[in-house]
């Protein structure tokens, strides 16, 4: 491990979906600092004595975004080899962008690790394609979860664009994505599928029609996936197609 700080994507759940760097890298630590979506496994893979740090942002607690920054550029500065695990790719939206910033502007050494983004994997083991030929060509990624004082999310935009949407930390929202899709021009039985727990042993898969959106039995953490790919299933226990 070269540089201070490493900012590592720990894949969607499974410790099987590491990369080779990333478990290298858990390996040399001297201290990780863990956000709420890694998975159990990845953690049981952080060797004895090694201090880990949980700065999970969870309902009803939730620790600021600077403080993580700042405890980053210390531990760093104290000499510590740090790995930052984040649940799926750094980069996609798991704050990575600002972490880097913080480090950068301190003058702290680090490197980026990219990870598997749930935004692709959880729909993969669910047997749903993102962009399948002659179904869907293009894919929007999106979070359904907005900062306090910036602008909502154009729904309806994205009904017009086409292609999958596939939405992260948007469980809460689900009855006003569905509703501003409807309204800007989505099908209501347009399919959307819900991987709840992507890649662990609690993986769940909900389906239904947009208009079922609202009142599925969802809960986070959970990717959704909306559009005509939604409605595949081309696992090797899966029924392939399922829209009649």
């Amino acid at each position: 491990m070269t540089a201070r700080v490493a900012l590592v994507g720990a894949g969607p759940g499974d410790p099987d979906l590491l990369t080779i760097r990333a478990a290298r890298l858990i390996a040399e630590a001297d201290v990780v600092v863990h956000d709420a979506l890694v998975g159990s496994g990845v953690l049981d893979l952080v060797p004895d004595g090694v201090e880990v740090i949980d700065v999970g942002k969870r309902p009803g607690k939730a620790v600021p975004q600077e403080l993580t920054n700042t405890l980053l550029v210390d531990l760093a500065r104290a000499g510590r080899r740090v790995v930052r695990l984040k649940g799926g790719d750094p980069f996609v939206f798991g704050r990575g962008g600002e972490e880097a910033l913080a480090l950068l502007e301190a003058g702290v050494d680090f490197e980026i690790v990219p990870g598997i983004s749930s935004a692709v994997a959880a729909p993969a083991v669910a047997g749903i394609p993102v962009t399948h030929r002659g179904v869907s060509a293009a894919v929007t990624v999106v979070t359904g979860h907005r900062r306090n004082g910036e602008p909502p999310v154009d729904w309806g935009s994205l009904a017009r664009v086409g292609g999958t949407v596939v939405v992260l930390m948007g469980v809460s929202q689900r009855a006003t994505i569905a509703a501003e899709l409807i309204a800007g021009g989505l099908h209501p039985a347009t399919p959307f599928a819900a991987i709840v727990k992507a890649t662990t042993d609690a993986e769940t898969v909900v389906r239904g029609r947009l208009d079922q959106l609202a009142a599925a039995a969802i809960e986070p953490p959970a990717t959704m996936v909306i559009g005509p790919v939604a409605a595949l299933d081309l696992t090797s226990t899966g029924v392939g197609n399922l829209v009649p």
